[in-house]
């Protein structure tokens, strides 16, 4: 093999050894001379990872932290790992989108993490309130945790206790962008869907908050004075990125409509509108899911009412909401007429149906997510 540079010989003349060596200089725009030095040496390679920013560790984690507010601003993670580790006492508010979130051994903190890509897994914590959206949510020998959350799977717990769920409430300028940046829906929520991989007899680890939870009871505001002060944050459940849903709970009525948007350039701002509309007339909110259908998909969830849906299924997801209460399925029928009227949309067409309407819609969205 070659060498990229060889070795001059040795054997000079005796003129070469008296003639000095000269630089040759460039003259730039401003007038000075920059030296060129030897014109065929060739300048150093440079490959796509010599020009990658230097990562410092210590940028993607807190740890042995006690009595202090702190955290991650919005574009200081920008999609990586996180790591909070043996922390007391402290209010952490990660306002950012990451690929993986773990905390372990913390105490008595109070915890807001942005839309997290991948996992947040809780381990070996305890007295701990949060606020969390993420795809997959877990915790192991833990006690004592309140969670406000979005996850996109099952969340599961596994050796704790006294483990109390809400459903995700919190609103700040980026969020939004956060959870498409994370790739996940603000329709797929399955905050009350918990699975305990070692359940006790005659024992309950976790049960679901009180439906008037408000989470600035439980995971206050940052200080302003704190370095998020330049945050706008709110709270309030009809400011939530992601909707508020009943999740588990026992309905307050027999009666359930299925209303479903279909794929276009408003599909989330008219299922917010329908939202606002139908809970303003006091329906509730049971379950939202955004998920992909194929033709078949159609002919068996909507069934006699599937030709003239099949077509529309192929622009992309769906969007679709359970609402509950009397007379709901009345009520979403004249919203549909007068504030969708150029709108494609599905609605149950009476009482009687809409409840198959609902559990034929919802098992299909829950077997196309695992769940």
């Amino acid at each position: 093999m070659g060498c990229f540079f060889s070795k001059k010989s040795k054997r000079k003349s005796d003129k070469e050894e008296r003639t000095p060596t000269t630089t040759t200089v460039e003259t730039t725009a401003t007038g000075s001379a920059v030296p060129l030095g030897n014109n065929t040496d060739e300048a150093p390679k440079q490959y796509s990872w010599d020009k990658r920013e230097k990562v410092d560790p210590k940028d993607y984690m807190l740890t042995g932290l006690k009595d202090v507010t702190v955290g991650r601003l919005p574009g200081k993670l920008n999609g990586q790992q996180f790591v909070i580790q043996e922390c007391e006492n402290c209010n952490i508010y990660v306002f950012d989108h990451s690929a993986a979130i773990t905390i372990d051994d913390c105490v008595n903190c109070r915890i807001v993490l942005g839309p997290v890509k991948g996992s947040v897994f809780f381990r070996d914590c305890k007295d701990i309130k949060c606020v969390v959206a993420c795809q997959q949510f877990r915790t192991r020998d833990c006690k004592k945790m309140d969670v406000f959350l979005c996850c996109a799977t099952q969340p599961i717990i596994e050796s704790s206790t006294g483990m109390r769920f809400g459903c995700f409430q919190y609103y700040y300028p980026e969020l939004a962008f956060h959870f498409k940046d994370a790739g996940l829906s603000i329709f797929n929520n399955n905050w009350s869907n918990i699975h305990d991989f070692t359940p006790v007899s005659g024992e309950n680890n976790w049960s679901l908050l009180s439906e008037s939870a408000a989470v600035q009871d439980y995971v206050p505001t940052p200080d302003p004075e704190s370095e998020f002060k330049s945050v706008r944050i709110l709270t309030d459940p009809t400011r939530s990125i992601v909707p508020l849903t009943k999740g588990g709970r026992r309905k307050d009525s027999d009666e359930s409509c299925l209303f479903v948007f279909f794929a276009g350039e408003y599909t989330t701002a008219n299922a917010r509108k329908l939202i606002d509309e139908a809970t303003g007339k006091g329906f509730v909110l049971i379950q939202t899911k955004e998920v992909s259908m194929r033709p078949e998909d159609v002919k068996r969830v909507f069934q006699n009412n599937a030709e003239d849906l099949v077509e529309l299924v192929s622009k992309g997801p769906v969007i679709a909401l359970e609402l509950n209460g009397d007379g709901v399925v009345e009520a979403c029928k004249v919203i549909s007429n007068e504030v969708f009227s150029g709108t494609k949309v599905f609605v149950s067409d009476n009482k009687n149906t809409s409840s198959r309407d609902v559990d034929n819609f919802f098992n299909f969205a829950d077997m196309q997510m695992g769940l």
